[in-house]
């Protein structure tokens, strides 16, 4: 008989943040904004130090300025998106460019949603709630499909002997 699903470490683990802009002050005011939420939150100071970071540790949704030195938004988002390993993790967009030329270079670059700046702080924690809690949810689900996939391989054994 099949054991019950393992909760993984995700249920329990405080909820990432990783927050990549190159202006101190903005990333400060998101992470002020954010202080209500039961997450930790880590900052990187451009695009290049965001993918780093991410290799350290996994977060669970990106906070990303588009315009930064060494590395725009848009190629790092390219980037997230384009790995494997990392593409489920939601990316929001947040930047001061508001051309359609701008929003569709996001689109195509994989981004989740956008923010505009200045950034509304309850528009800004209703995105980030509703973005963690299909991240959730999507892992409920992988969880519940690969328990499934188990019991159905532990019954077709049964059924063999």
């Amino acid at each position: 008989m099949a054991s019950e699903p393992v909760k993984d470490s995700s249920e329990t683990k405080q909820k990432e943040i990783l927050i990549v802009d190159d202006n101190p002050q903005n990333a400060e005011l998101l992470c002020a904004y954010l202080e209500t939420l039961d997450c930790q939150i880590r900052i990187a100071e451009d695009g290049v130090y965001g993918l780093e970071e991410i290799e350290k540790s996994q977060p669970d949704l990106i906070l990303l300025d588009v315009m930064m030195p060494r590395m725009s938004g848009f190629e790092v988002c390219r980037k997230i998106k384009g790995d494997p390993k990392y593409r489920d993790i939601p990316v929001i967009m947040v930047t001061a460019l508001n051309e359609l030329g701008d929003v569709e270079r996001g689109i195509d670059s994989g981004v989740d949603d956008f923010l505009s700046k200045p950034v509304n702080k309850l528009e800004l924690l209703t995105r980030v709630k509703s973005l963690l809690c299909v991240r959730h949810l999507k892992s409920e689900l992988e969880r519940t499909l690969s328990y499934l996939a188990e019991v159905e391989k532990e019954e077709r054994k049964q059924r063999d002997v």
